[in-house]
């Protein structure tokens, strides 16, 4: 058998090729030592980022919780629901899916859900405020494009109690009125971080090393300064006021005299905070603690306020007298009394209390001017304890949704500006908040302290433990230690000789009440007052061995007839006064 010789030439070519193939496996060596050798740090990043997910761990809202006797019980909660929601790009078969998820949710309109199953836009919500249980139902379905997100949901365990001092959180996650809206920074916490690689389908690795977690911060624990047994005491009481007083809405408060806290606040008529979406937009206004939110002219609960000023000026005193001609003319305008004031006759600072007496209150205005008549050191003096003493122009502070302060005229600007005063000096003419009011008397009885009114009672820190709020004394001059004394004395005696008519039967041994009604024309949109339409008013005061509690009524044009102060606001007052004395553990004086 003949042997095949190679040839230079193929020799030639071997030794090429070979050499190419040495030349080519040091490519891609130097290269796979570039890789992992030299850019190996860059590489890992890059594989790393495109497995590294970043996560928000929403935070727990604040608790909100409140006193009941000596224990503390929660008036809001946090629990877990979840969004259902569907990204309509993934959606296979929209008349199926959307059939299959109505099934499992129950009240849902197939056509709507249809609608959002072929919108344009990748996020459609389809409900809200789902239970786990159905969740579970809705995975169990398999349904591409059909998400879950969890929701954390306020709850409200006590229904409507202390609804208006709430608030709730809207479907954005924002609070809105009440505690809710006016601590809102403070109660919602700050958000935690998953920092974590994935695997191909999104899920975080668990164990792996890299991972790093900022645990959320939960919300502040915000404790009120209410008790929960007195506010379902004075909400029942409210409801069954207005019904009995026929007025279709109104609202009242306690507050202690000595601290500013407020011990209970109610408006009628109410909702549930935990179904805020079930009220209209046409009823929107239930929402409002008007308490805080609506300025109102006070009526002749103004009186007693007037007092202490001139009090406190000294241009009268607790035995001073004078002649009263049962009107008075200025700027052209008359300034009458009620029938029942007995006309003409000589008067004691009580009687102007007791008989409400308009030409009193405009008769201490003068007397704060000089005496013969209403000019501008009246006015100004006047102005002066209404704006920087019972600060009605301001607002309080109060932790409140849109709280407001009240309206105040100038006291040198101005048409009929004497005859405006003379107004203000019973209660009309001038705007402010029932809180206000309240507060302002509560500074009057306690020996002149102007306590900032409040409703939390402590918070939590950022390690969890309650800390306390004390009271915050905003002026301590705003009248004498002498000058309250004698507003209590006045006020003690005028209810006293009234109390019956407002329906309480006896006078308590060991407690003193103090009371003034109110009934204010209601202003006219145009100009001027309805002729037949008013609002009650009525604040006063039940002291006993160590407490005093300042209490304030308002009654929206009630239709019970007679005087809408007496009638319909005392009434009120009384029942929330003898709750106070009968099952709020106050103690009589013994002496």
């Amino acid at each position: 058998m003949q042997q095949t010789r190679k040839t230079p030439n193929t020799l030639a070519r071997t030794r090429i090729w070979y050499v190419l193939i040495l030349l080519l496996s040091a490519v891609v060596l130097v290269r796979v030592f570039h890789l992992q050798v030299i850019q190996h740090d860059y590489y890992k990043t890059a594989a790393e980022a495109g497995q590294m997910r970043e996560y928000e761990i929403p935070a727990s809202r604040g608790v909100i919780e409140a006193h009941n006797g000596d224990s503390v019980v929660p008036l809001v909660l946090n629990e877990s629901r979840y969004i259902v929601f569907v990204d309509p790009l993934h959606i296979e078969d929209i008349d199926d899916a959307a059939e299959q998820l109505v099934s499992v949710l129950g009240a849902q309109d197939k056509a709507e859900v249809e609608q959002k199953m072929a919108a344009d836009n990748r996020y459609q919500v389809i409900q809200r405020n789902v239970t786990k249980t159905v969740v579970e139902n809705i995975e169990e379905l398999e349904l591409p494009g059909v998400g879950i997100r969890e929701e954390p949901q306020r709850t409200y365990p006590h229904g409507s109690l202390a609804a208006h001092i709430l608030g709730f959180v809207n479907n954005d996650g924002e609070g809105v009125y009440g505690i809710e809206q006016a601590l809102d920074d403070e109660l919602v916490g700050t958000p935690g971080q998953l920092r974590a690689v994935t695997d191909t389908r999104g899920i975080p690795l668990a164990a792996n090393p890299e991972n790093t977690l900022i645990e959320p911060q939960e919300g502040r624990r915000t404790r009120l300064t209410i008790d929960v047994s007195l506010q379902r005491q004075l909400e029942d009481a409210l409801e069954h006021g207005l019904e009995r007083a026929r007025s279709e809405s109104g609202g009242a408060l306690v507050i202690d005299a000595n601290s500013g806290a407020i011990k209970a606040m109610a408006n009628y008529p109410t909702f549930d905070p935990s179904r805020f979406y079930e009220v209209s937009n046409d009823e929107s206004d239930v929402f409002a603690n008007r308490l805080v939110t609506s300025p109102m002219e006070i009526g002749s609960i103004m009186k007693p306020l007037t007092l202490a000023a001139a009090l406190n000026e000294g241009a009268v005193r607790r035995d001073t007298t004078y002649y009263d001609p049962d009107r008075f003319t200025v700027d052209g305008a008359t300034i009458r009394n009620v029938e029942e004031s007995s006309g003409v006759g000589e008067r004691n600072m009580e009687d102007i209390l007791r008989l409400s007496l308009n030409t009193g209150a405009t008769w201490l205005l003068k007397q704060m001017g000089g005496g013969d008549e209403i000019n501008e050191t009246a006015r100004t003096t006047w102005h002066h304890y209404m704006t920087e003493r019972f600060f009605f122009d301001k607002p309080t502070g109060i932790e409140q949704g849109y709280e407001v302060a009240g309206d105040i005229p100038d006291p040198f600007d101005g048409y009929g500006l004497n005859i405006q005063y003379a107004n203000t000096a019973f209660g009309q003419g001038m705007t402010t908040t029932p809180l206000h009011a309240a507060a302002a008397l509560s500074a009057v009885i306690n020996q002149g302290t102007y306590y900032q009114p409040r409703l939390v009672d402590a918070q939590s820190d950022n390690e969890g433990a309650m800390q306390p709020k004390d009271p915050v004394a905003v002026r301590k001059d705003v009248v004498s230690p002498s000058v309250s004394a004698d507003i209590r004395r006045l006020m003690e005696g005028a209810f006293a000789q009234n109390y019956r008519s407002y329906g309480l039967n006896n006078l308590r041994t060991g407690f003193t009440i103090g009371g003034k009604t109110g009934t204010a024309e209601v202003p006219h949109p145009e100009g001027g007052y309805y002729e037949d339409r008013f609002n009650g008013t009525f604040f006063g005061y039940v002291s006993g061995d160590d407490s005093t509690y300042v209490i304030m009524v308002r009654v929206d044009e009630p239709r019970i007839g007679g005087y809408a102060g007496s009638t319909a606001a005392g009434p009120i007052f009384v029942d929330i006064a003898t709750t106070l004395i009968d099952s709020f553990g106050m103690q009589p004086r013994v002496n």
